[in-house]
This record gives C-alpha cells, structure tokens and sequence, in this order.
C-alpha cells in the first residue's frame, strides 16, 4: 500500500511540473487512447504586430488561426508516449488537436450562442451528453465514433437539420482544452468525468435527434440553433 501510494504521490508531481497542453495530451493518448498532434499554435508575439497574433503557419490570411494542423500533418496522429512527450517538449505551447473518427471521439459542433442554448435544451430533456468542448466561437458535442457512411444515412432520414450544425468526423479534427487559438481559450464547457479511463460518449444518433428536436419551434418558424 506504501509503494502504490508512493508512485501516485510522484505522479502527482509530475504532473504539477509540466505545462498544461502537454499534460492535456499525455491523458488524451495514454489514458484515453485518443489520436492527437501538435496544432499550428500562434504566431510568437511581436512578429505581427501591424495585425496582432496571427497564425503561426505560412497563410498570412489565415481563416483559423493555430487551431489547424500543419506541421506534422493530421495523418501524424499518435497514441505514442515518446512522440507525443517530444511534439510538447518542443513546443510546450501547441494546440492539442483530436484526429476524430477511426476508433476516436467524433464532434458536433454549434455557433457558441447556439451551443448553450442546445446544452440547455438537452438538459431540459433528460438526455445526458459526454464532454463539450467551448471556444469562443463554436461549442463542439464530443460523441461515440462514427463512420461517413453512418452518418449519410442519418442524415438522409431527416427532413431537415439546423444549418449551423457541423459534423466533426472521420479525417476530421477538433482543438481540445487548454489549447490557446486566434478565437481565444479552449475550454471544457462539459469536463470528461475521468482522468484514469475514456470517458463515455454518446452515441452520434441520439445527439442528432435531440438537436433536431432543440432546434425546432423559433417564434418565426426558423431555428432557435441558428446563431
């Protein structure tokens, strides 16, 4: 009992030592077997300042700044301690970025008005929801992994989806809290409930249906999801 107390006590200070991104994506690939790489990230502070912190990749047009891929690409995606304790070291500021699908979490994802107001539609069903990823500008639904094919089917069966959805899947990716990007702060609006094992995620097909249904009934016919 003293020595497995002894080895959580040094795992604990371990962890207090190390920044946050990488501890964010230690957990994400050890523990959770989650695919993740370095994102972009920002620009060094002072190298833009006729337009402020850009992205630190090529595009000085850039429509998503650091929170993309670029070097390595998103097909580098690992599991690997080794490479991922590396990727941090190097760049201990880096976005976490999610390769979703495959056998990782997929996403779908709102406008950041629309999102909160969908949380609370979902609450108000009942229905229970995995972790929800905020940035500034979009709320992301993390849900069980799904194929194109499964979700062209869904699709297919609905009359209509709000628009403002998007579907996060596979060959997809999403920025995972505490990354840092052009919009702001990445967040948990809704944290994972475990460190030590995957956290449990919806399957996509029910998520969908209760959107569907949250979005339906704007005073003007429309949809309360829109915006």
């Amino acid at each position: 009992m003293r020595e497995i107390l002894g080895r959580r006590r040094r795992l604990r200070l371990r962890r207090k030592g190390r920044p946050a991104q990488l501890d964010a994506a230690l957990t994400c690939a050890t523990a959770w077997q989650w695919p993740v790489l370095p994102g972009a990230g920002l620009a060094t502070a002072g190298t833009r300042s006729d337009r402020g912190r850009g992205c630190a990749c090529p595009d000085p047009e850039c429509a998503v700044p650091g929170a993309h891929p670029f070097d390595p690409g998103l097909l580098a995606a690992t599991t690997d301690e080794r490479m991922v304790r590396w990727w941090w070291t190097n760049r201990p500021a880096a976005p976490v970025v999610l390769a979703t699908g495959g056998s990782a979490p997929c996403a779908l994802s709102l406008p950041a008005v629309a999102g909160a107001r969908a949380l609370t539609a979902l609450d108000a069903m009942g229905m229970r929801i995995g972790p929800v990823v905020a940035t500034p500008t979009r709320w992301s639904l993390l849900v069980a992994p799904y194929t194109l094919e499964r979700l062209g089917e869904l699709l297919h069966a609905k009359d209509w989806v709000p628009s403002s959805l998007r579907f996060h899947g596979e060959g997809g990716y999403l920025i995972l809290p505490p990354s840092e990007i052009g919009a702001g702060q990445v967040r948990w609006e809704r944290a994972p409930q475990s460190r030590s094992a995957a956290p449990w995620l919806p399957d996509v097909e029910a998520v969908l249906d209760a959107l569907v249904e949250a979005s339906t009934g704007a005073p003007d016919g429309g949809s309360r999801l829109a915006y």
